[in-house]
């Protein structure tokens, strides 16, 4: 007997329209005392792949970005009332945009089922419930909320969904990552924590899952928590917003981890990793990207759908998969694998193929 097929039948996508990438390498820079670390910091920045981010923050009156006079981080870090007061009013607004860019292309009538995953903010009643009003949702709609599990909570939202649509046929799981990541800038004069800020932008991306024969097949999904690195990538909660810590030792421990054959046989599903046709990898910042590369022994092309998201929004968290997904749905997959890592240091993911 055939499984029951569950699909990712298509993704709406959206982002701020204040990009604040150079504004922040030109703040970062100056929290900077020594010439030196200045210099290798334009050099990492120069590097990074990435070329715009988008935030929720406003501009100044005179035009200026968060980070200048009279802007959000103008005169002090604001505590974590005032990021939350900020969350709780401009989550739910992007996360309807990119609601509304998905019914563009589904009817979202008939909704049963409602599944959102941010880590960025809290607030109850809750972003679920919230947009639920605003869409018209029928009371008996059932909603999860999946909260502050950083950037492979893209994976866990559409497994959820696929153990709903199996169990429950008739099901239509919508589906919301909603990020507002630049809300959590942090004082800090050293090197590590300021590129780790760099990586990070706002985004939101909704999906529609369900039975239907169309579009990306999710197939078996896989988890793995890699041993001894619980330290290496943190998300703590200060009196001045969320604190990251994304230790430099990530990449190396991802390649060592990728390189393993026995997690390269249950992340391939025994297919050799050369013959992935459509590899889906949370574009977390350049040199994760190069590390699976590395760890995989892929061609340089593999990751181009990643790399591009990295480029044009940077890392937006939960949401940023979800981008790379949306790239997959616009061309054939044979044998597709959706990738991500996020605090633990955890490996998460699904394989996918193209059907309809």
């Amino acid at each position: 007997m055939d499984e029951p097929i569950c699909c990712l039948n298509a993704i709406g996508t959206a982002t701020p329209s204040h990009d604040i990438h150079d504004a922040f390498i030109g703040w970062a820079r100056e929290q900077l005392p020594a010439s030196r670390d200045r210099r290798l910091f334009d050099r990492m920045a120069a590097r990074a792949g990435i070329e715009r981010r988008w935030s929720v923050l406003p501009e100044t009156d005179g035009g200026g970005s968060p980070v200048d006079s009279g802007g959000f981080y103008g005169a002090e870090m604001p505590g974590t009332a005032a990021r939350m007061t900020l969350y709780a009013d401009a989550a739910p607004d992007l996360g309807m945009t990119a609601i509304e860019r998905l019914a563009e292309q589904e009817s979202l009538n008939g909704v049963t089922h409602f599944v959102v995953a941010s880590c960025t903010g809290f607030v109850a009643p809750g972003i679920d419930q919230i947009l639920a009003t605003r869409l018209g949702l029928a009371p008996s709609v059932e909603r999860l909320m999946i909260g502050f599990m950083g950037c492979y909570a893209a994976v866990a939202a559409l497994r959820s969904a696929r153990h709903i649509v199996r169990s429950t046929p008739g099901a239509k799981v919508l589906v919301l990552c909603v990020e507002l990541s630049t809300l959590h800038l942090q004082p800090a004069d050293t090197l590590e924590p300021l590129l780790a800020m760099l990586q990070f932008g706002d985004g939101a991306a909704a999906a529609l899952v369900s039975a239907q024969p169309q579009g990306l097949a999710l197939e078996a999904p896989f988890a793995a928590a890699l041993p001894q690195s619980a330290d290496l990538i943190r998300w703590t909660v200060t009196d001045q917003g969320f604190a990251m810590h994304l230790s430099g030792e990530v990449p190396g421990r991802i390649a060592d981890t990728l390189a393993d054959a026995d997690f390269t046989q249950v992340l391939t599903r025994g297919t050799v990793a050369q013959d992935i046709d459509g590899w889906a990898v949370h574009a977390g910042g350049r040199s994760i990207l190069d590390a699976v590369e590395r760890g995989l022994h892929l061609d340089p092309a593999a990751l181009d759908d990643s790399r591009a998201v990295l480029a044009r929004f940077g890392n937006m968290s939960s949401a940023t998969l979800m981008f790379v997904l949306a790239t997959m749905l616009k061309r054939p997959v044979e044998r597709g694998v959706a990738l991500a890592f996020g605090p633990g240091l955890a490996a998460e993911g699904f394989g996918f193929r193209s059907v309809g």
